[in-house]
């Protein structure tokens, strides 16, 4: 029987109830449809995508599946195609009224329609801060397609990772979704409690993220940029020991989110609370949604997400599984995940 692994509870002492946007079935379907027509991916590969359920509110789901496109394509492709994948993107938020030339790769036009519909319902303010995160979101994942090629595989100590993890992430553009009809001053934003929050939001959305999918990419050889391989390397430690030193981590994180939220962020009066506050409940809700969704979703679990959840108990798939079977661009979803 394959080595058994135990989940920490990534949802304790999290002080944010679930919310779900009310208009989530009638925009989830728009959404796909939105995606679908780009052929981004093959049938097989699309219907996977799919069970991904990536999708929300239609302005975060359209960035989510800009997100997963991208992801999706640069996981496949060497350093130079994923540098030419950025320059396109970056283009078709820059000039969003340019058609795309014909025969380019169709990231270009899916970034170039979110655009066009966001910058008719958002603020200047939203719109500088967004595009400066969503291109250190890019030049990260790039950098590390870079990386991914070199004949010789470095695994960085989690100092340096993390500093890395935190661009390609993604959490910064999608926290700046938040505030996408507010007008929060660079010196609110830049505020030192602010950034803590906005890091700390970030830290706990990487471990959960590394914690929940490192059955799958270990399985598949991809698991060099997961926190768990870097852990168990540093501490000298099993899968099993980096799992609970990672979640030990996270629980202090979760304490510190905590207490910085009831005691420690600033006034500056009027409105600007609120949105300062609806901003920040905006990322707590984002950590809390990132854990839920990786369940629920069939990404890493398959079918059987909802049951992981409930005994925090996974057999590991031996290496060179089927998971890393599949040559085409798109995700795997795993239907018959061993417990």
């Amino acid at each position: 029987m394959a080595s058994r692994i135990f989940f920490p509870d990534l949802e304790a002492n999290w002080m944010w109830p679930r919310r779900v946007n009310p208009h989530t079935p009638e925009i989830k379907q728009e959404c796909l449809e939105w995606v679908g027509r780009f052929g981004a991916f093959t049938p097989a590969a699309q219907k996977a995508f799919d069970k991904c359920d990536f999708n929300q509110l239609r302005s975060a789901c359209d960035l989510m599946n800009l997100f997963f496109i991208f992801d999706e394509h640069s996981d496949k492709c060497n350093g130079d195609e994923v540098w030419n994948q950025v320059d396109i993107i970056m283009d078709a938020f820059h000039f969003p009224e340019k058609p795309r030339p014909e025969g380019e790769w169709i990231g270009g036009e899916v970034a170039r329609q979110f655009w066009s519909r966001i910058i008719g319902i958002s603020t200047p303010t939203f719109q500088k801060r967004f595009l400066d995160t969503w291109e250190e979101y890019l030049q990260g994942t790039a950098q590390q397609a870079e990386d991914r090629c070199r004949s010789k595989k470095v695994i960085c100590d989690i100092a340096t990772y993390l500093t890395v993890r935190r661009r390609t992430i993604g959490a910064r553009p999608s926290f700046n979704i938040i505030e996408i009809d507010m007008d929060l001053p660079d010196e609110v934003v830049g505020h030192p409690t602010i950034r803590e929050l906005e890091l700390l939001a970030t830290d706990l959305t990487i471990i959960a993220n590394d914690i929940l999918s490192y059955n799958k990419e270990q399985a598949s050889g991809d698991d060099e940029h997961n926190l768990i391989t870097i852990v168990m390397k540093e501490q000298n430690t099993d899968v099993q020991g980096a799992i609970d030193w990672t979640a030990k981590l996270h629980a202090e994180m979760i304490h510190r989110f905590n207490k910085l939220y009831l005691f420690e962020i600033p006034k500056w009066g009027g409105p600007l609370d609120l949105d300062v506050q609806s901003y920040v409940n905006g990322m707590a809700q984002w950590v809390g949604a990132y854990v839920q969704w990786s369940y629920e979703s069939e990404r890493y679990f398959g079918k059987r997400g909802l049951e992981v959840k409930k005994t925090r108990m996974l057999s590991l798939l031996p290496k060179n599984s089927k998971v890393n079977g599949q040559g085409e661009i798109g995700p795997v979803v795993l239907d018959d995940l061993s417990l």
